[in-house]
């Protein structure tokens, strides 16, 4: 993974040339609970003033340009994240910036910033490029955190009613732990300490659940094909939407 990022930002830097201000990663790589096969590569790169029609044409596919090369690199699919002017980061206001996201790429001017990405850029940003100055970034405030949780509990409710196959539908566990972990603490931790922590509470309606998730994220390729595991998958929504019921109630009234 480190060369492949190394390749990356070496192909960042000679599309973007005196432009490239700094690239940061932030996520499950930093937080120390990276796994191949369920995590993403989240990246931040910023530039002195936004990328020019044709650098942004360049950047776009650059995620395909070097899976091309390395058509067996498991890596560059899994990078996702901004490529974006600092000032129009810091404020919020776009001209022009790229996405690369799990479903596609796009060259937009409309982007909202990832509250949990926000705090993790802020306390534990890692700088690949550029000067590492952390300054950069504010730490949401817990107004902002528990906004960030209301929309999450929202998006449970009308997503994950139902669940497929796929093993992120079994991440809503996770992703509910971590919710009401930084509800008791203020803090944020990786999704894996997350259920760990929600385990030893006890929080999870269904630890049974929540234990097999824990043992799926720790080797994720290992499971991701194994009809039995799938099947289960397939059942987890009313056990999703019973941890959401926990989460609900942790949350502040009004």
């Amino acid at each position: 993974m480190d060369q492949s990022i190394q390749i990356m930002t070496s192909a960042l830097a000679s599309i973007l040339g005196e432009r490239l201000h700094s690239i940061w990663l932030y996520g499950s790589v930093v937080l120390g609970d990276f796994r191949l096969g369920w995590s993403d590569i989240d990246m931040l790169v910023l530039t002195k003033s936004a990328p020019t029609e044709d650098q942004a044409r360049a950047l776009l596919t650059l995620r395909q340009t070097l899976l091309e090369k390395e058509p067996e690199n498991p890596y560059y699919r899994s990078f996702e994240g901004i490529i974006a002017d600092i000032t129009e980061y810091q404020s919020g206001r776009f001209t022009r910036l790229v996405y690369w996201g799990t479903s596609g790429q796009r060259i937009t001017d409309k982007y909202e910033k990832d509250v949990f990405g926000a705090w993790e850029l802020a306390r534990e940003g890692r700088c690949v490029y550029g000067e590492a100055d952390r300054s950069l970034f504010r730490e949401p405030s817990r107004e902002k955190m528990i906004q960030a949780i209301r929309g999450h509990l929202d998006g449970i409710r009308r997503f994950a009613l139902a669940t497929d196959e796929s093993l992120y539908a079994c991440g809503w566990l996770l992703d509910i732990s971590r919710c009401l972990y930084t509800l008791d603490t203020g803090d944020v931790i990786s999704k894996t300490a997350a259920g760990q922590w929600a385990l030893e509470q006890p929080l999870c309606p269904d630890a049974e659940a929540l234990r097999k998730t824990l043992e799926i994220r720790q080797n994720p390729l290992s499971y991701k094909d194994d009809p039995a595991v799938r099947r289960w998958l397939a059942t987890l929504g009313p056990i999703i939407q019973r941890y959401a019921d926990v989460l609900e109630q942790a949350l502040p009234q009004g």
